[in-house]
Order: C-alpha cells, then sequence, then structure tokens
C-alpha cells in the first residue's frame, strides 16, 4: 500500500499497453510498407531482381540520387550549424522571420518549391540570367538538382542542432579563452565536439529526406536519361508502365544502399559520444 502511495502516477499508460501501441503503429507505418516490398522481392527472386537493376540507366539514376543527396547533406551540415549558431548566439533585426523561414521547406510543398526554383534558375529566370554569362547553368543539369535537396534539408540540421547550441555554456568557451585557446581551437576541442552527435543526426536525417525526393527535383532536373534522372524517377515510370517488379526491384536496392549509409553514419555518430565520453 505505502510503495503505491510513494510511486508517481504515470502520465502514461502502463508498459504493456504503451508498447503495444507503440508497435502496432510502427508495423502499419514502417513495417509493413517496408516487409511488403521485401516480400515482393523475393517472390521475384534475387537473380530476377539482379536482372532488372543490372542496367547503365538504373545504375546512373541511383549514382545521381545517392551523390546529389550525399553532397546537399554535407552542405547542410556545414551552413545548417553556421545558421543555427547565428540564430541563437546572435540578435539581429529580422532574427524571428530568418528563424520562421527556416520551417518554410516542411510546409511548403515539394512540387510548389521545384517549380519556385525552376524560375528563378532558368535560363530566363532571374537567377539564371544573371548567371549565364558566368557559364553557369543550373536548371536541368546536376547543379539543380543540389539546389532542390539543399533545399528541402537545411532545416534537419537546424532544428536538430540548434537546441543543443542553446544549452551550451558559454562560460566553457570563455574558460578555454582565458587559458588562451585561440577561436579555431575552441571550435575544433570545444563546440564540435559536444554538438557532434545532434549534428550527424541531423545530416542522417537530411540524407534520408534528399534520397526519396522526387517533387523538388524533377522539374528542374531536366529528367534526362543517364544524366540528370533521379531514382524515384524512375520507379514512377516503372509503375506507370505497370511493371511493379521493376519498380519493387529499384525501390529494393535504394533500401539497401539507405540502410547500408545509415547504418555507417550511426556508427560514427555511436563513436563520437564515445569519443566525448572519454574526453
Amino acid at each position: 500500500m505505502r510503495a503505491s502511495i510513494l510511486r508517481s502516477p504515470s502520465p502514461l499508460p502502463g508498459f504493456g499497453l504503451s508498447f503495444g501501441i507503440m508497435m502496432a503503429v510502427l508495423s502499419i507505418v514502417v513495417l509493413l510498407p517496408i516487409g511488403a516490398l521485401l516480400g515482393r522481392g523475393l517472390m521475384i527472386g534475387p537473380a530476377d531482381l539482379w536482372d532488372m537493376v543490372n542496367s547503365r540507366r538504373i545504375w546512373s539514376a541511383l549514382a545521381l540520387s545517392f551523390r546529389a543527396a550525399l553532397i546537399a547533406s554535407l552542405f547542410n551540415l556545414v551552413f545548417g550549424i553556421v545558421l543555427a549558431w547565428v540564430l541563437v548566439r546572435y540578435r539581429f533585426w529580422g532574427r524571428k522571420l530568418v528563424d520562421a523561414a527556416v520551417d518554410l521547406p516542411f510546409a511548403l510543398p515539394t512540387a510548389v518549391a521545384g517549380i519556385a526554383l525552376t524560375a528563378l534558375y532558368a535560363p530566363n529566370g532571374v537567377f539564371g540570367q544573371a548567371l549565364a554569362p558566368l557559364g553557369i547553368k543550373v536548371a536541368y543539369t546536376e547543379l539543380g538538382i543540389w539546389m532542390a535537396l539543399i533545399f528541402i534539408g537545411l532545416p534537419f540540421v537546424v532544428r536538430t542542432v540548434q537546441p543543443v547550441i542553446e544549452e551550451v555554456d558559454r562560460e566553457v568557451e570563455e574558460v578555454s579563452a582565458t587559458l588562451g585557446a585561440r577561436r579555431t581551437y575552441t571550435l575544433r576541442r570545444v563546440v564540435l565536439p559536444t554538438l557532434a552527435p545532434a549534428a550527424l543526426t541531423g545530416f542522417a536525417l537530411a540524407l534520408a529526406r534528399s534520397v526519396g525526393e522526387y517533387g523538388s527535383v524533377i522539374f528542374i532536373a531536366g529528367n534526362i536519361p543517364n544524366l540528370t534522372e533521379i531514382a524515384p524517377l524512375l520507379i514512377v515510370i516503372r509503375l506507370e508502365e505497370y511493371n511493379y517488379d521493376a519498380a519493387a526491384a529499384i525501390g529494393i536496392a535504394m533500401l539497401l544502399i539507405s540502410f547500408a549509409m545509415l547504418l555507417a553514419i550511426n556508427l560514427i555518430q555511436i563513436w563520437s559520444r564515445r569519443r566525448i565520453g572519454l574526453v
């Protein structure tokens, strides 16, 4: 009786009910779709799956999708940390407007973002005309795909790193400066190790979001086979041809590559956390 009185009531239901609800939702949203895709692959067979994927057009699309996603995510990793740092540490006119604009890619439909970027960077667009004399072409090139993926992936890094920067005690940086450390040393040995786990999480989220992006890319990419055609577009093309096995084969290839990349990022994240713990 006394134990029940001392035990603080939980605002959520017990473990059994909570775990059941969690597994039910997780199964419906994540596990069942992935299981259906893998089940379709087992029905097709490994040999037929390889024959469907092993073509120059598909490999080019897969390489472009993952290469562009990786480059855009690395860009967002660097400049997302800088943007989050500025928003947290500095007070300037229009700061709240900039902070609200970071969330715009979350609310803006991807097709609208793709159309807007194409209108700006097309040869007759505002930015496209300015870059043309410099010999820089953005729309209908891989550079345009990078721009679209940077646009949709930046908020993931900023919103993941921003709360961590808010919790970083400025006295630690002041102590480092008092001991004679330069700004670069303080940044490299004090600030960045603290931000590394959150930054890697934001990087992984941006990468996962960019790999499967479709709406904002197809308008600005040009969709030229073996040049600017992305893998999600090939899946849509195969579905429109009612070739569901080929679409499933490309989807399984993307799933396996994405899993390998995210596993590597998680291992690096675990290593960075252990390293911070040792330091």
